[in-house]
C-alpha cells in the first residue's frame, strides 16, 4: 500500500468526483504495469492505494515519484512531502499524516524577507498545497521546493487554487472566457492547481473573473 501525499478534503459529490479523478490519473500512471489496485481514503484525508500483482514494487515506486508518500516514520536528513496545514508569524505547519505535524520555523524556509504569512501570500501557497521538506531537529523546506517557488516568481504570473480538480479549474477558466489568456493549468496536487498566465495577462484579473465560480482559496503569484 502507498499513502499519497495529497489530501482529499472535500465532501459529498465533490469527494466522489475527486476520487474518480484520482482513479483516472492512477490508471494513466499504472496502465502498462501488471498490477491491480484499489483506492481507499484514510480518516486524515490522505488517499491510500493498495496494489497487488507481479509488478507491485514498480507500481508503488511510480506513485511515490508522482505524488510523494506519507510514511509512518522519518529519518534525519531525508526528504518527505507534507501538505500546508497552517501558518503564523513564527512558521509554517505541514500535515505529514495522522498526528504528524511538521513545524518549519521562519528561519528555515529560505524564501527571503517577510513573515511566514507574507511569504505564503507572495508565493501563492494555498492551504493543503503539497510541499517537500527535509526532516531533522529543525525541519526545513527542501532545496528543490525552494527552487520551484522562486521559479514561480520569475515566470509570467500565476493564480494558485485549492479545493478543485484540474478539470474543474480549466472548465471555470473557459466558462469565464479567459482560455486564451492562460498557458496551462498545472497540477500541484490532487485538489491544488496553478493557472499559468501569458505574459500579457494580469493574474489579479483572472482571479477576479473566476473567484466567484470556485469555492476555493485563490492566491496570485506576481513576478
Amino acid at each position: 500500500m502507498v499513502v499519497l501525499a495529497t489530501k482529499i478534503y472535500v465532501e459529498g459529490t465533490a469527494q466522489k468526483r475527486t476520487i474518480d479523478s484520482l482513479g483516472s490519473l492512477i490508471e494513466n500512471d499504472l496502465g502498462e504495469i501488471d498490477v491491480e489496485w484499489t483506492i481507499g481514503l484514510r480518516e486524515d484525508g490522505f488517499p491510500s492505494v493498495t496494489i497487488d500483482g507481479p509488478d507491485a514494487v514498480v507500481a508503488r515506486n511510480v506513485l511515490r515519484e508522482r505524488w510523494g508518500s506519507i510514511t509512518p516514520t522519518f529519518e534525519e536528513g531525508t526528504e518527505y512531502v507534507g501538505t500546508l496545514e497552517a501558518w503564523d508569524d513564527e512558521g509554517l505547519t505541514l500535515d505529514a499524516g495522522t498526528d504528524k505535524h511538521i513545524r518549519i520555523p521562519s528561519d528555515r524556509l529560505g524564501l527571503g524577507a517577510g513573515t511566514p504569512k507574507q511569504i505564503r501570500t507572495r508565493f501563492g501557497l494555498v492551504q493543503h498545497l503539497p510541499l517537500r521538506f527535509v526532516y531533522g531537529e529543525q525541519p526545513r523546506l527542501a532545496d528543490e521546493e525552494r527552487d520551484r517557488l522562486y521559479e514561480w516568481t520569475r515566470g509570467t504570473g500565476r493564480v494558485n487554487v485549492n479545493s478543485a480538480t484540474r478539470a474543474e479549474v480549466r472548465a471555470t477558466v473557459n466558462r469565464a472566457g479567459h482560455a486564451q489568456d492562460i498557458v496551462t493549468v498545472e497540477r500541484l496536487g490532487l485538489l491544488e492547481q496553478s493557472i499559468v498566465c501569458h505574459e500579457t495577462t494580469d493574474p489579479p484579473g483572472i482571479l477576479s473573473a473566476i473567484g466567484q465560480h470556485l469555492p476555493s482559496e485563490l492566491l496570485c503569484v506576481i513576478p
